[in-house]
């Protein structure tokens, strides 16, 4: 059997705020750690029927890097759940709260920066 390994690094300044989010995955062509702002890690708890998580960003993740993430991410879960299950109606579902979180964002940007 082959083992993976992906190893996540935080710097946290003084008051324990991460400053800086570094990865590295031993299956990957990348030789060097990889930085990143913003990171979601979820777990699934077969026992307890319960997601275990950990949402990190760093001091310099922008509020529009944000909208962006958490939109990929909506997307990208609604993608894994029609792989998983074949109900395309349900991903339908998914995407569009997706889309109309990500539309709802940029109109409330617009309105911030009149």
């Amino acid at each position: 059997m082959h083992t993976s390994t992906i190893t996540i690094e935080i710097d946290l300044d003084e008051n324990k705020v991460p400053q800086q989010i570094n990865w590295q995955a031993s299956d990957s062509s990348a030789d060097m750690k990889q930085k990143a702002k913003s990171m979601m890690v979820a777990f699934w708890d077969g026992a307890d029927k319960a997601a275990l998580r950990i949402d990190l960003w760093t001091k310099d993740m922008m509020v529009d890097e944000m909208a962006d993430f958490y939109y990929q991410t909506m997307m990208g879960m609604a993608d894994t759940y029609l792989r998983a299950t074949q109900q395309k109606e349900l991903v339908d579902d998914m995407k569009t709260c997706a889309k109309e979180f990500y539309k709802k964002f940029r109109e409330t940007q617009l309105k911030e920066n009149k």
